[in-house]
């Protein structure tokens, strides 16, 4: 019996009983089988080796030495080519996993950043082959890097076979995405779907007029929902996953988890046949490749999130997105108060231990500010006006703000609004720049690695975002430029800046305090025993609303990590915290009976048990 089988026998009689209460169609389950062993025998044996590897150390993926970074191919490198010969520079950075963003054919220009994918077999011609992927997947795993890509899980382009043959009355294509004769039932939805994109693409539901059908669009116009009830559309997009795995991809990000079941009457997010297709694809995936692990795009309350990593004994997803992080994160920079981001933390950690998270500061999407509303009322915030006064505070309209971004989707109805920019722009440093102003110039590069500190030190593992390590500016110019210009997203998804990472070792430029400061704390991550997997992770109450404690502790030793949220001097008490800790930032000893830190600094101490 070779590997394929052991592990098919031991989830065939789950993956059956799911697939027969979803879909009931044997045959269909019979094909879907088929693929799986012949995705097996195409596989080859270096990616079987890796695969071996994994069974043996399932939770490779939570290491400290664990280092992200997200990309455009294009913005980066330019192709998938050229991006394999810059593997030096991301080896320099320390990095281990490479998250590069939507690469399958797309249509041009509306695609939605890559997420209205034409071809789910095919890589986008401008930026390479198939055989360029696998070759760069290749070369990655020599060096010990994973390669993350996003699968669109949702919906397709509607310039994909499919959407083209359901516009010429095919009924076997339409029958693959969710189509209605009338408005009627699409109008009775919309009344209970919340809008994505509520300024630029309202309303969950468009007319086609070739085909004379309502058909769900959750997202914008040219991506169409797919219909998860049709077992055909379950099958080839889980062949396609297959495939991609087959070119060396590790890390497949499964965009729009949430969506992927629409029933009438509901928000059309997080239903329970979610779950069940989920618990299917983690199936699958442990069959065939055991070496690839899934990170769901779950951009939900922390309440919300637990069920989509399963139980221990039925897992789904291994990763999923701190987004929640990160919008208190900034929240506690702009206000000085970190009692958001704290009680956040607590609710992450008191969530079962196989929950692992991708930590991020920024990322290719905006800054939603889905913030704690009751919480921050019972510290006596208005929720509204709290985030009325962050977007402005983040694009540089509020008074006093050293900040510099954009505003995104602003939703007139509702005042909401969300926030767009680089992290080095967000944090100062840009308008230091303009101004000449040096002092200005040093805050912003203390808050920004302050920032990264403390995504750093959660439970979890951190992703950076290209550009980030040589605090890239926000980019203008698309506003010059009729494709982009409606969608301020694209303020930060500028060109990589070679000629700036040159500077990284130029003693006293911003790339190089940025760089070198960055590169303190993922050795730190790398090397220091309070970030294996095995430690316990908790806040600690500081007796300051300025200052979050994170304490990680394992069996020899404890690590207490302080971060300053403000730009004043903050006197802290860490209670039961006795004895003196070596600060590893500045290589000083420390005790926190009578201690203070300085605007925005940040400690990372460790004391032997």
């Amino acid at each position: 019996m070779n590997a394929f089988e052991r592990r098919l026998s031991e989830g065939r009689d789950e993956l059956e009983w799911l697939y027969m209460e979803l879909y009931n169609n044997r045959e269909r389950l019979e094909a879907l089988e088929a693929r799986m062993r012949e995705a097996y025998h195409q596989r080859g044996q270096g990616l079987k080796r890796l695969d071996s590897q994994r069974e043996e150390n399932p939770e490779w993926f939570r290491s400290g030495k664990m280092l992200g970074v997200t990309m455009y191919t294009n913005l980066f490198a330019g192709d998938l080519k050229h991006l394999e010969q810059k593997l030096d520079y991301l080896s320099e950075q320390g990095i281990t996993y490479l998250h590069l963003m939507p690469l399958l054919k797309m249509p041009h220009p509306d695609n939605d950043g890559g997420y209205a994918v034409e071809d789910f077999n095919q890589v986008d011609p401008p930026l390479g082959t198939n055989e360029d992927l696998s070759h760069l997947t290749a070369a990655m795993r020599r060096r010990g890097m994973s390669l993350c890509l996003d699968f669109v899980i949702n919906h397709t382009a509607d310039t994909h076979e499919w959407a083209m043959r359901a516009k010429a009355g095919e009924q076997e294509y339409i029958d693959r995405y969710i189509c209605f004769d009338t408005p009627d039932i699409p109008r009775q939805m919309e009344q209970t779907i919340p809008d994505v994109f509520p300024e630029t693409a309202p309303g969950s539901f468009i007319y086609q007029e070739q085909m004379h059908k309502y058909v769900c669009s959750s997202f914008h116009h040219y991506q169409w929902d797919l219909n998860y009830r049709n077992p055909v559309v379950f099958n080839e997009m889980v062949g396609s996953m297959l495939l991609l795995a087959n070119l060396g991809v590790e890390v497949l990000r499964i965009d729009a988890v949430p969506y992927l079941w629409k029933e009438i009457g509901t928000t059309c997010r997080n239903l329970p046949k979610v779950h069940t297709i989920m618990r299917m694809i983690r199936l699958i995936i442990e069959t065939v490749c055991p070496g690839v692990i899934l990170k769901g795009e779950v951009v939900m309350a922390p309440w919300e999130l637990a069920p989509y990593f399963g139980t221990l004994e039925k897992p789904e997803c291994h990763l999923l997105y701190n987004s929640s992080t990160m919008a208190t994160q900034w929240s506690a920079l702009a206000s000085s108060d970190v009692r958001q981001l704290k009680r956040q933390l607590d609710d992450l950690h008191s969530l079962p231990s196989h929950c692992c998270f991708v930590n991020y500061l920024r990322c290719h999407d905006d800054i939603g500010w889905g913030l704690n509303e009751e919480f921050g009322k019972s510290i006596g915030m208005d929720p509204l006006e709290h985030k009325k006064y962050l977007y402005r505070f983040f694009e540089g309209s509020f008074p006093g703000t050293y900040a510099r971004g954009e505003r995104y989707n602003y939703n007139p109805a509702t005042q909401d609004a969300r926030t767009c920019g680089t992290t080095a722009s967000l944090c100062g440093i840009e308008k230091g720049l303009y101004e000449q102003d040096g002092w200005q110039v040093s805050m912003g590069i203390q808050r920004d690695l302050m920032m990264h500190a403390a995504m750093m030190c959660m439970a979890g593992f951190p992703m950076l975002s290209s550009g980030d390590e040589i605090g890239q500016l926000n980019g203008y110019a698309y506003h010059n430029d009729p494709v982009l210009r409606e969608d301020s997203r694209n303020l930060h998804r500028t060109p990589f800046s070679w000629e700036n990472a040159a500077l990284r070792t130029q003693e006293g430029s911003v790339q190089q305090q940025i760089w070198d400061g960055l590169r303190q704390l993922e050795r730190l991550r790398a090397e220091e025993e309070c970030f294996s997997p095995q430690a316990w992770v908790s806040t600690w109450d500081t007796h300051n609303c300025s200052v979050l404690a994170l304490v990680r502790t394992t069996e020899s030793e404890r690590m207490v990590c302080l971060f300053n949220f403000s730009g004043a001097w903050q006197a802290i008490s860490l209670d039961a915290m006795s004895g003196a800790f070596v600060d590893r930032i500045t290589g000083k000893d420390i005790w926190f009976s009578d201690w203070k830190l300085q605007p925005y600094q940040y400690c990372i101490c460790v004391q032997k048990l």
